[in-house]
């Protein structure tokens, strides 16, 4: 972490060639896209979560309904 932090430091006290910026800025974004794909993979466990525990309570809810009738 410390190491990363230096490196950022001192990136912004010196010019880099162009190269380097590119390469610089290509690392940052694969970094964001892997955050943004985890993000993405939890809400969708998410929304199964969610689909999977109304199912659950629908079905609840309509054995009950069926043990008041009888």
């Amino acid at each position: 972490m410390w190491k990363y932090m230096w490196t950022e430091f001192r990136s912004t006290l010196r010019m880099l060639p162009p190269t380097q910026t590119a390469v610089h800025e290509l690392l940052h974004a694969e970094h964001d896209l892997l955050r943004a794909e985890a993000g993405v993979e939890y809400a969708q466990a998410m929304v199964t979560c969610q689909k999977q525990r109304i199912k659950r309570l629908k079905a609840y809810l309509a054995v009950d309904e069926v043990k008041e009738i009888v």
